[in-house]
């Protein structure tokens, strides 16, 4: 029996790019042997999600989720709580593309992404779930995170990445603090913090050295939590991310490695969970590694070797 390939894409990413080259994308599946069809989402809720789910549970060796941070992390949660899981591969036409980035995906041509497949390497990468929904590339909470959904989509679409930027620099001046409670493999932290993230890739927001030493298979989080709110200590932080991922040791920042996260408000605060670019619920949430649970589709020769432990 031949492989089949399922490619779940969104018509309306990366300015239709990817309808655009359908036709092109479909031969290069074929080409790496897999018999390969098409499905578009819908503007329905859980489009990407329910026919991911659909495909697996149908004996798709292989999803490709094609689209912008938010729909590839919709088709991760259609597999995740499967027993049996089709491999993944993505075709990123979002704005950040933070995924994609991490596992050296090209994120400015949808062809070229598609023919990653043809060099015919992968890895089994960790998959990360925030209560009861999955994650593959970043968990956060606080002002800053919330960017992602106060950018509207119309702005996206017209200026891309520049949006965010600009977003990001009138919030970071309106930095709200939060009292949290949160306990982790080794140890706990109670006080306060401007935000905290919970990644599993080295790439968080455009940003490759926020977790230099990511490794993307080890059952790990890095999980940062921000002790201040001052705007002075804030910059210090981000100017030390851009120099090198001098961060990691600076006082005002926690940065540990753990397999598992509770994180709660002390106090009536709301605190908003960003998962992958999208809103996830609120805290208190629990935090879960599974490690090597998906087997990813990757760039592998672009890698650092560090990145992960195995190839397939």
């Amino acid at each position: 029996m031949s492989k089949r390939a399922r490619i779940i894409y969104n018509p309306t990413s990366g300015r239709e790019a990817i309808r655009r080259d359908l036709v092109d994308i479909l031969n290069v599946y074929e080409q790496a042997g897999y018999e390969t069809s098409a499905y578009a989402t819908t503007a329905a809720p859980n489009s990407a999600l329910n026919e991911a789910r659909r495909a697996a549970q149908a004996g798709f060796d292989l999803l490709v989720a094609a689209g912008g941070d938010g729909t590839i992390n919709e088709v991760v949660n259609g597999i995740a709580p499967l027993e049996k899981r089709p491999m993944l591969a993505i075709i990123p036409a979002g704005t950040t593309n933070d995924y994609a980035r991490a596992l050296r995906i090209p994120r400015e041509d949808p062809l070229e992404s598609a023919k990653v497949v043809l060099q015919g390497k992968s890895a089994l990468l960790d998959v990360g779930r925030a209560n009861d929904t999955y994650f593959i590339n970043i968990a956060a909470g606080g002002s800053i995170s919330e960017l992602t959904y106060s950018v509207p989509s119309k702005l996206k679409t017209m200026y891309g990445y520049l949006a965010y930027v600009v977003k990001g620099a009138e919030l970071i001046t309106q930095v709200k603090p939060m009292h949290l409670h949160v306990k982790y493999d080794d140890g706990e932290y109670n006080g306060i913090a401007s935000m905290f993230f919970v990644a599993l890739t080295n790439s968080v927001g455009g940003f490759e050295s926020i977790v230099p030493d990511a490794q993307l298979d080890d059952g790990k989080f890095t999980l940062l939590i921000v002790k201040t709110t001052k705007l002075p200590e804030i910059i210090t932080l981000i100017t030390e991310v851009l120099n090198g991922g001098r961060h990691i040791d600076d006082p005002n920042l926690v940065y540990v490695k753990t397999e598992h996260i509770e994180i709660k408000p002390t106090n009536d605060m709301q605190v908003m969970i960003n998962l992958d670019g999208e809103y996830g619920g609120d805290a208190p949430v629990i935090f879960d590694n599974f490690q090597q649970h998906i087997r990813m589709v990757a760039n592998v020769d672009d890698m650092p070797p560090e990145s992960f432990s195995q190839v397939l």
